[in-house]
């Protein structure tokens, strides 16, 4: 049933959007880091705005709102409060005249730790084949183990027949287990632990012990990869099932109320690989946390990539579920597959996969991107490896192309009235490709060092958390006005008016169309791929 807002949320909203024309304030609703510039885009007609310090009511700094620029695509204009001076630590609130004030932020070294706890827990919220448990601002959410006879294989010549695929993540905002989005999903947090691993070991994300000994951040991955590692075909070729879904999607049901039959579904080329990639990334990570286990996903992975070896051509998924399809070519998931298993074996075999490969491509590296097309993810890897070998012509041409398209989008969002990295560019999930850019700029900035892709890939952030045209977070349960009605089955069936927190909504198809509407899947949908960029993107700025 779709959950209704309350009488008090409509009225908070309407308050809102009435007053927008004249007392808008685009900011980030978490807050900034103290020595990083801090800029807001707020309503003209004004010369000038405070920074008050939210406890004192007094102002620590005044400064001179910019000339008005108007932009096209979101249809207004803006001035901007620059207060990047401001470093003291503190929560503060911007003024203008006497009575325009913004939302509460924060300033401090640590601003982003919480947010990253919230969207990290998100993952362990979704989990498949558990029941799960969590309090949030003194609401209790929670799901009983769910999917517990995942999944029959008939789908895949064995009818009739069960076997175990419980385990892994809810997908999006249906229940389903999908490899090829799962791909770039732990793809990019794996890639989160190897550049900022110093500072995710000590995170504490409060999960049941399911990994003894790993760290939490790992053991949450290891969640997924149990799941992962089952759905190889039981008949040991090495084929990979596409999903493992019901026919059609559930209603808006809890995880434990959706008892119809699940299945694996026959095997895509896509998913073989991308499931390769995955495999000997987790060899890698996990090797020093449980050398059996690793070396069990190692196997998987070699077992994998021989077959997709002796089967060079594309296989799409074909079967008539109507469930997420992730239809996508495979020459990226390849080119993925083989780096990934250089990195952690050495063997020559697969970097001259690679780079044979990747030769063949003339646009290496993706200004736009996400789970269609990952060979970002390839591409990196290969950059940022400390493994001897590599052809020096094809590597200065990927780094070439990488300061190239990162020196793109701060251009873009030099030239957004919200700093956006994206630009006017709007369609379904472009949130997550709006925080997936800042891998692209950090990636970048290893290469060559330039603030710049710094403070864009904070501009990501603040975009995300309210630097935005309709001045409000974009991920639930965090900062000012978040989501209240994502297309979430478990948000929309747990009788909570508050939905599940920390995810991430998609954003709009077009500039002005995001709805924070239940029904709106097109822009208001969860899903792990655009959750992974947005734990990546915290990630290179906590403490």
């Amino acid at each position: 049933m779709m959950k209704q807002l309350t009488y008090l949320t409509i009225l908070i909203l309407f308050l809102h959007l009435s007053a927008h024309a004249n007392s808008f304030f685009g900011l980030n609703s978490i807050g900034y880091l103290p020595e990083q510039p801090k800029v807001a885009s707020v309503a003209t007609g004004f010369d000038s705005f405070a920074v008050v310090d939210a406890e004192t009511k007094q102002p620590v700094f005044v400064g001179t709102l910019s000339d008005s620029v108007y932009q096209e695509d979101v249809k207004m204009s803006v001035q901007f409060a620059d207060f990047s001076p401001v470093k003291q630590v503190g929560e503060y609130y911007l003024q203008i005249n006497d009575t325009l004030k913004s939302p509460v932020f924060k300033i401090a070294p640590d601003v982003y730790n919480f947010a990253l706890t919230t969207s990290m827990r998100a993952f362990y919220l979704w989990r498949c084949g558990t029941a799960v448990e969590g309090k949030y601002n003194g609401i209790t959410y929670t799901h009983d183990a769910c999917h517990m006879e995942d999944g029959w294989l008939d789908s895949i010549g064995m009818p009739n027949q069960q076997r175990d695929g419980t385990g892994g993540w809810h997908d999006a905002g249906d229940h389903g287990k999908y490899v090829v989005n799962a791909g770039i999903t732990v793809g990019m947090m794996f890639m989160a632990w190897e550049q900022f691993n110093d500072k995710l070991k000590a995170y504490d994300f409060d999960l049941p012990e399911t990994a003894p000994g790993f760290p939490d951040y790992l053991k949450e991955l290891k969640w997924e990869t149990d799941w992962l590692l089952k759905m190889q075909y039981p008949d040991g070729s090495g084929r990979v099932s596409h999903k493992l879904t019901r026919n059609a999607f559930a209603g808006f049901i809890m995880p434990e109320d959706d008892t119809e039959k699940r299945y694996f579904t026959e095997w895509s080329s896509a998913a073989t690989a991308s499931f390769t990639g995955m495999m000997a990334q987790a060899a890698r990570y996990f090797k020093p946390y449980d050398e059996v286990y690793a070396q069990k996903c190692l196997n998987a992975a070699l077992l994998s990539y021989e077959f997709l070896k002796e089967n060079p051509d594309y296989k799409r998924f074909s079967q008539r579920f109507r469930t997420g399809g992730y239809h996508s070519p495979d020459f990226d998931d390849r080119l993925w597959a083989a780096i990934e298993l250089w990195e952690t074996t050495g063997e020559s075999e697969y970097l001259e996969d690679f780079e044979e490969r990747l030769s063949e491509i003339e646009e290496k590296v993706d200004q736009n991107w996400d789970w269609p097309v990952i060979k970002n993810m390839a591409v990196f890897q290969y950059i940022l490896s400390d493994r001897e070998g590599k052809n020096p012509e094809l590597l200065a041409e990927v780094k070439k192309q990488t300061i190239e398209v990162a020196d793109k989008i701060v251009e873009v969002a030099k030239a957004d009235i919200f700093s956006r990295p994206l630009g006017d560019r709007y369609y379904w999930g472009c949130n997550g490709t709006v925080v997936r850019q800042v891998l692209n700029l950090q990636v970048a900035n290893k290469i060559k060092q330039k603030k710049e892709y710094i403070t864009t890939s904070l501009d990501a952030i603040h975009n995300i958390f309210g630097r935005n045209q309709y001045g409000r977070s974009f991920v639930t349960g965090l900062g000012y006005l978040p989501p209240m009605n994502p297309h979430d089955r478990r948000s929309g069936a747990d009788d909570i008016e508050a939905p599940w927190p920390g995810y991430i909504v998609g954003g709009g198809n077009k500039a002005l169309d995001w709805i924070d509407e239940e029904r709106s899947f097109s822009t208001n949908e969860v899903a792990i791929n655009w959750q992974a960029a947005l734990v990546y993107a915290l990630a290179g700025f906590v403490e």
